[in-house]
């Protein structure tokens, strides 16, 4: 999907100065094991090349399999599960990392170069607090003494707007939020005051309001540091906040590379073009007809003990057919109400109808016609299937519990699934470790839809997924939905998403629901504040667009 044009290099930035990172024809190789086939070697990297002055951002941009991270990782000179970097040179302050050997790539690892996760509470040890683990790589490498070590992380708990900086470094990994706790690890990185940072989707699992501060906060740290930065992202309205070059990658080759407003504004490619063109499409809204499917009526509710209640006099309606958006921020309690909702959570107070009668509050009370009517597909679709078990099994699973399906005739329907959410039977034996993350994500839409569920409750089922990937998604959930006649609890941050999907919104904080109506209402001024809050988040293909968000945020500050 590109252009027979070759892509641009990236202009050199002025001056004599050598480039901080210089990657040339990197190439990288990884073994798999097709189903019933020998293991096999396959280029996942080809020939990428990129250079980075210090005090610059260069971001990694390209949907699942584009190989961002495999990349980011061997600026490390390191390759996981499996990976191996077989061609090329990695050049870190002139001298190549992948010829070092190991006692040579320790030295480096921690201190000339750094790595922020993905996921920050994967990343520290529950057991011991922060600032120990904040300090260790720069006492390890003798950075500086534990003094000045913590010293300078209360410096860069300020600039990273943490709360009580002088203190903060005390508490514990769950003693803090997510968004804190990825720019805990942003501090983690800059501790030892590494030449380089990879940062690799640092943002991807936030919500909008908390990704607005980290994304500012690590915008700020790279400047005041003059560190050099790789920045990987699937989302390319937030690389574009941060990056001086973008390079845009698929299936291992390098699509096109220059600098940000070329690509964001200029795109040379057909498929950078696409990338920057993809808007989720307008779902026009469709008004609710007779009587709800589900009613959840003034639920209240707790987990064990937790003396305050999660969910706080929650109301909302959904009709057959047709999608309601609930969205809000991290522990706004919109995966609580589904919890609540399916019988995981019983409320304390007021009941869930599913068509007209109440719903037992316990899932172990339901009847088995109760658990087919109401299905759910889930966030992480990765840890919703079984890894040793085919996509055969997965779907065929529920057409078996509940219909009593079995061979052929069960195999029939996997395939008419398989069609159905544009796969095909091609895919019925293999694993999940053998599909994309779209594909995963519509195999786990193809269980749910096998049960004939008159409602499906979807918790943040494209967060995690490439724009495109995402667009693709919602267009068949709506596909389904008109064929189906299913109705969608869909749980999300995205605001674009509620666009894309919803006929009526109900926008959650802190347990209760602060909004609540049709799309057009709910996404029609005047708003209250936090309702104006989110909606103000959600990033755009705008270069400057994050200076200016913070800058209105400012004057809206200074005016109270």
């Amino acid at each position: 999907m590109s252009d027979p044009n070759p892509a641009i290099p990236a202009p050199e930035a002025p001056g004599d100065e050598a480039p901080l990172l210089d990657i040339r024809d990197l190439r990288i190789e990884a073994t798999v094991h097709p189903p019933g086939e020998r293991p096999r070697t396959q280029q996942i990297v080809k020939g990428v090349s990129a250079r980075l002055r210090k005090g610059r951002v260069l971001g990694l941009i390209g949907e699942s399999g584009a190989g961002k991270s495999t990349i980011g990782l061997a600026a490390l000179a390191y390759g996981r599960g499996g990976v191996r970097i077989s061609g090329g040179q990695v050049l870190l302050n002139g001298r190549d990392i992948l010829r070092l050997p190991a006692r040579g790539l320790r030295r480096v690892r921690g201190k000339e170069v750094t790595y922020v996760a993905q996921s920050a509470a994967a990343a520290f040890n529950p057991a011991i607090r922060l600032m120990d683990q904040i300090v260790e790589s720069a006492l390890e490498h003798g950075v500086a003494s534990r003094a000045e070590a913590e010293a300078r992380a209360v410096s860069l708990f300020e600039q990273l707007g943490l709360p009580d900086p002088a203190n903060f470094g005390r508490r514990y990994p769950h003693q803090v939020s997510g968004g804190q706790l990825q720019r805990a690890m942003t501090a983690m990185a800059l501790c030892p005051e590494p030449d380089l940072v990879v940062f690799d989707e640092p943002t991807t699992a936030l919500d909008v309001t908390t990704q607005i501060d980290v994304l500012a906060a690590i915008k700020r740290a790279i400047r005041a540091t003059g560190v050099g930065a790789i920045y990987i992202t699937h989302d390319l309205a937030v690389v574009a906040q941060v990056a001086d070059d973008i390079m845009v990658l698929r299936h291992g080759e390098t699509v096109e590379y220059g600098p940000t407003a070329q690509i964001i504004e200029r795109p040379r490619q057909e498929y950078t073009r696409a990338l920057v063109s993809v808007r989720a499409i307008e779902h026009p809204e469709k008004p609710p007809e007779g009587a709800p499917l589900l009613s959840v009526r003034g639920v209240s509710a707790a987990y064990p003990g937790v003396p305050v209640d999660v969910l706080r006099d929650v109301s909302v309606d959904l009709h057959p057919g047709r999608t309601l958006a609930v969205v809000g921020e991290s522990g706004s309690g919109k995966s609580t109400l589904a919890r609540a909702i399916v019988g995981l959570l019983p409320p304390r107070e007021g009941e869930v109808l599913f068509d007209g009668r109440p719903l037992p509050p316990r899932l172990k009370q339901r009847s088995r016609e109760d658990l087919r009517q109401l299905q759910m597909i889930y966030q992480m679709a990765d840890t919703a299937m079984n890894p040793r078990q085919t996509v055969r099994t997965i779907i065929g699973r529920p057409l078996e519990f509940y219909f009593g399906l079995r061979g052929a005739e069960r195999d029939k329907r996997v395939n008419e699934l398989l069609d159905a959410i544009e796969m095909g039977r091609g895919f019925a034996d293999r694993y999940p470790a053998e599909l994309s993350g779209g594909q995963k994500q519509r195999v786990c839409i193809a269980r749910a839809l096998a049960a004939r569920p008159r409602l499906i409750i979807c918790d943040e089922v494209t967060s995690a997924l490439d724009p495109l990937v995402a667009d693709g998604i919602l267009k068949l959930l709506l596909d389904l939905q008109r064929i189906e006649d299913v109705a969608y609890l869909f749980i999300t941050h995205d605001l674009a998403t509620v666009r894309a999907i919803a006929d009526s919104i109900a926008v959650m904080h802190r347990g209760k629901v602060v909004r609540y109506g049709t799309k057009t209402q709910v996404l029609t001024p005047p708003f209250d504040d936090y309702t104006d809050l989110l909606l103000s988040s959600a990033p755009e293909m705008k270069l400057g667009w994050l200076e200016e968000v913070l800058a209105h945020r400012r004057m809206e500050s200074a005016g109270h």
